[in-house]
């Protein structure tokens, strides 16, 4: 069920080291002009060397310009749509939890409706600032964001054996007047076979997520390993531990063709908890 993944460009990283080279190669070339003319010792060559280093100048500033538009365009680009994978319980694969009264929420720990069941683990706040690509990433109020992903025994809600009547760790958000949305959850589980990860999807408004609307992106957060080594060593998540050891993001079947721009920030302490942060362009 995995889409094809978004080729990502060369960067910034690409750029700067040919504009170097443009630059010394400009400079190199209006030095041995200038050198050349001084040593003729006419008025007119003085001139000449001055409308070269004017010339140099201006072209050094446009190719700088244009890297530094290129570098900006390159952090502006819509985040990589991805598989929404088996369990998504949007009603695209079987149950619906977006349809349901109680989804629009903060704190997704729990269970809603017939159940109030509490998914335990360390703590985890997911933040993600949610950007308008078509105006040059500004903040995208009045968006909604409906985040899911697995327990600490790396199952699903709605989907794995014995927690099909849970709906726990899934939950709708409409961001703010800077384009963000903040859910209260606990720290994913790595199961065989993927990194650990957050899925989320993005729709023009609430009604919109809780309608079955036209999604904006589907997309998945990557959390960094030196923050799951530290969960992984607490309690309940000893299968997490060698999960994680069999993978990595290099291999893992969703970000490994480019992970960097869906790779969150992550502070905290497994005692008190973790906050991922992630900018979310669409």
């Amino acid at each position: 069920m995995t889409q094809d993944l978004h080729d990502h460009d060369r960067g910034l990283d690409f750029d700067l080291p040919n504009l170097m080279g443009r630059r010394r190669a400009l400079t190199l070339v209006a030095g041995a002009g200038l050198a050349t003319l001084v040593g003729c010792g006419s008025k007119a060559a003085t001139g000449t060397a001055a409308s070269s280093a004017s010339t140099t100048a201006s072209a050094t500033a446009s190719t700088t310009a244009s890297a530094a538009s290129a570098a900006v365009s390159a952090a502006c680009a819509t985040i990589a749509e991805e598989t929404s994978g088996p369990f998504p319980g949007d009603g695209s694969n079987g149950p619906d939890a977006l349809t349901e009264s109680g989804i629009v929420r903060r704190d997704i720990r729990s269970s809603f409706g017939s159940s109030s069941t509490v998914a335990e683990g360390v703590p985890l706040t997911i933040r993600l600032s949610v950007t308008d690509t078509a105006s040059g990433c500004s903040p995208l109020a009045g968006a909604a964001v409906y985040v899911w992903h697995c327990d600490r025994d790396g199952k699903y809600s709605m989907y794995a054996q014995g927690i099909t009547d849970e709906n726990y760790l899934r939950g709708v958000q409409e961001t703010d007047a800077q384009g963000t949305v903040t859910f209260t959850s606990i720290f994913p589980a790595a199961y065989s076979g993927r990194w650990p990860h957050i899925h989320f999807e993005v729709y023009p408004s609430v009604a919109a997520a809780t309608a079955g609307g036209t999604k904006l992106v589907t997309s998945q957060l990557a959390l960094p390993e030196d923050a799951a080594q530290l969960v992984y060593a607490t309690a309940g998540y000893e299968q997490s531990v060698g999960n994680l050891a069999q993978t990595s993001l290099a291999t893992d079947m969703v970000f490994r063709d480019g992970w960097e721009a869906q790779l969150a920030t992550v502070t905290g302490t497994a005692a008190d908890g973790f906050v991922a942060a992630l900018t979310v362009p669409v």
